[in-house]
């Protein structure tokens, strides 16, 4: 089988390893353009077009595959590269560019999709992010046909994964790539012999994980222990949760539920009290006992190097 993958981050690059691994043949590779990235802000090639190169796969970098969008020029050198492939299917997975129509109809098999979700639940940009700052227990991967809607197609393969207390959106994208890359092997192994069954996503159910945007990651104190944590879980490792203290922006890293509820007539913000195992903030409902933070140009340090050099006392309030 011919498979044509579409991808970019390193999400991408496991499944594209997978499928490498596992004998198919991948003439063409699709990624986004070269970013610029680190403190030089020099050019930097995805982590799957990185991993192509390394094998000897061509790669095309299109900015759009809109035949009349903005970049017809480029869209039509990568339907020139496509149709050229001879591809039985295409693998998606985190490209980053919508795939109009023409794209969806040229291979035999068509366009099938790893989402890190289980769909219909959080349709969208960011399904990891998204799960553990709405604390839900489950998360998994859908191997998806893909159609020309926002990840509504029909399910073709669904593998349920738990999310753990500690995962944060770090470790889950880790055990999501591995189960992603591992499940589309299995579809493309069943799509060969015609084992795929599609079945329709539920009407019911439908969530949306949109964009994580900076001005998200700011805490706000009224809310529960418990909702607090799951948003600095979440923001781990991007864009990272940041409250601020004593005029400086600190960023948020680990912590504990020192408590679910709370008799402290302290305002929500309060540091109720500050040693090397926590600092413990009033919460609207709780208090959270913060363990691993970090100043602005510094590192991730454990609470008890943090407060060597940031003198934190109890009665002191993040704004």
């Amino acid at each position: 089988m011919r498979v044509i993958f579409a991808g970019t981050p390193e999400f991408a690059r496991v499944a594209l390893e997978r499928l490498h691994a596992a004998g198919f043949t991948v003439p063409l590779v699709l990624t986004q353009p070269d970013r610029p990235a680190g403190r030089g802000m020099k050019l930097q090639a995805s982590p799957v077009k990185q991993f192509a190169q390394a094998q000897g796969i061509a790669v095309a970098q299109p900015r759009s595959l809109r035949l009349d969008g903005k970049y017809p020029d480029d869209a039509a050198v990568a339907r020139t590269a496509i149709d050229a492939a001879q591809a039985d299917v295409m693998v998606v997975a985190a490209y980053g560019l919508i795939l109009p129509q023409w794209v969806l109809d040229v291979p035999r098999l068509g366009c099938l999709n790893i989402h890190a979700s289980l769909l219909p639940r959080w349709r969208g940009a960011a399904p990891i992010h998204r799960a553990i700052e709405a604390g839900d227990a489950e998360t998994g991967v859908t191997i998806m046909q893909m159609d020309a809607g926002l990840d509504t197609g029909d399910m073709l393969l669904v593998e349920k994964l738990p999310i753990a207390g500690t995962d944060t959106t770090g470790t889950l994208h880790d055990k999501l790539a591995a189960l992603g890359g591992r499940l589309v092997v299995e579809a493309l192994e069943l799509a060969a012999c015609g084992g795929l069954q599609p079945i329709k996503q539920p009407q019911d159910g439908v969530t949306y994980a949109h964009k994580i945007e900076k001005a998200e990651a700011r805490i706000d104190w009224t809310q529960p222990a418990t909702v607090i944590g799951q948003r600095i879980r979440a923001f781990d490792p991007f864009p990272g949760a940041v409250a601020e203290l004593d005029g400086e922006l600190l960023k948020l890293w680990r912590y504990e539920i020192d408590s679910v509820s709370r008799n402290s007539g302290a305002g929500c913000g309060t540091i109720l009290s500050s040693d090397a195992t926590g600092i413990s903030i009033a919460c609207g409902k709780g208090v959270l006992r913060l363990t691993e933070l970090q100043r602005a140009g510094g590192k991730r340090l454990p609470v008890a190097d943090f407060l060597r050099g940031f003198d934190i006392k109890p009665g002191m309030v993040f704004s």
